[in-house]
C-alpha cells in the first residue's frame, strides 16, 4: 500500500507539473530569467559564474592563475598556516555570483538549496568516502541569536543539513554556538578579522568531538577568520581533524 501511494504521488506531481509551470514559470536562481527546469540557472548566469577547478592551493583552496607545482601552497598558508587541514569552494564571490548568494543569504529564497547542496557534495567529494578516511560529521558556522532571530534562518546550517542529506553524514547542527556577536568585518583587514572573532565561538556543553573528523560548512569563505576560529576551537577540544566547505569564497582575499 505504502508503494502504490508513493507511485500515485509521484504520477500525480508528473501530470500537474506543466500546469504549475504555467501558473508558476521556473525561473533563474540568479537572474529571475524564464528556464525550463526549477531550481537552476539559465545559461547566461551559468556561463558568468566562475567555478573553482584546480590549479588551488591545496590548503585553503584559494585558485591559482596557473599551475604551481604539486603541494604548493599560496602565500597567505605560507605565511599563517590555518588551523583547519584544508578548505574548498564551489565558486569565486564576484559580481556575477553575488546576486546568488545573497537571495538565499538574505532575501528568504530557499529554493536554491537542492542545487548549491549538490554543487557542495560534489566540490567535497573527497570528504565523504565510506572508509576510515572519510568524515565523522558535518558542522555548520552558528550566527549568534540576535543575529539569528533578526535574520530568522541560518544559512549554513541550511546547506550543511541539505548536505548532509546528499552525502548521508551526521549534521551537528547545534554542536557550535556563537558567544558573543561580532561587527561586520567587510572593511577590516586580515589581521583585524582574526581579532574580531577570538574567542567569539564555543563547543556547546555536553559536545564530545574527541577523534573525529569533521566538515565546516559556510557560505562564503573571505579572509577564513571565521573557519580558522572555529576550527582551532574543535582542534583544541580533540577533534582528529577539520576541513572547511563554502559555496563562495572573496577572491580578493586569497
Amino acid at each position: 500500500m505504502t508503494s502504490f501511494f508513493k507511485q500515485f504521488v509521484s504520477v500525480s506531481r508528473s501530470a500537474m507539473r506543466p500546469f504549475w509551470d504555467i501558473l508558476m514559470p521556473p525561473l533563474c536562481l540568479g537572474c529571475d530569467a524564464p528556464i525550463t527546469e526549477n531550481q537552476t540557472l539559465c545559461a547566461t548566469c551559468w556561463k558568468a559564474i566562475h567555478f573553482i577547478n584546480e590549479p588551488f592551493c591545496p590548503c585553503c583552496g584559494a585558485p591559482f592563475d596557473s599551475p604551481m607545482g604539486e603541494g604548493a601552497l599560496c602565500s597567505v598558508c605560507l605565511e599563517t598556516p590555518p588551523s583547519y587541514a584544508s578548505a574548498r569552494s564551489v565558486f569565486l564571490y564576484d559580481e556575477a555570483s553575488k546576486p546568488l548568494v545573497l537571495r538565499f543569504k538574505h532575501g528568504d529564497q530557499l529554493h536554491g538549496l537542492p542545487l548549491f547542496a549538490q554543487w557542495l557534495a560534489r566540490t567535497g567529494e573527497s570528504f565523504w568516502p565510506d572508509a576510515a578516511d572519510g568524515v565523522d560529521g558535518i558542522m555548520p558556522i552558528p550566527l549568534h541569536r540576535w543575529r539569528l532571530l533578526k535574520r530568522r534562518y541560518n544559512q549554513s546550517a541550511l546547506l550543511a543539513i541539505a548536505l548532509g542529506r546528499l552525502v548521508r553524514k551526521k549534521v551537528l547542527v547545534d554542536a557550535l554556538v556563537r558567544t558573543r556577536p561580532t561587527p561586520p568585518q567587510g572593511h577590516f583587514s586580515r589581521k583585524q578579522r582574526l581579532l574580531n572573532v577570538r574567542g567569539a565561538f564555543a563547543l556547546r556543553r555536553g559536545v564530545d568531538v574527541r577523534g573525529l573528523k569533521l566538515v565546516l560548512v559556510d557560505d562564503v569563505l573571505t579572509s577564513g577568520a571565521t573557519v580558522n576560529e572555529c576550527a582551532r576551537i574543535l582542534l583544541a577540544a580533540g577533534a582528529a581533524r577539520v576541513d572547511v566547505l563554502t559555496l563562495a569564497r572573496v577572491k580578493s582575499e586569497m
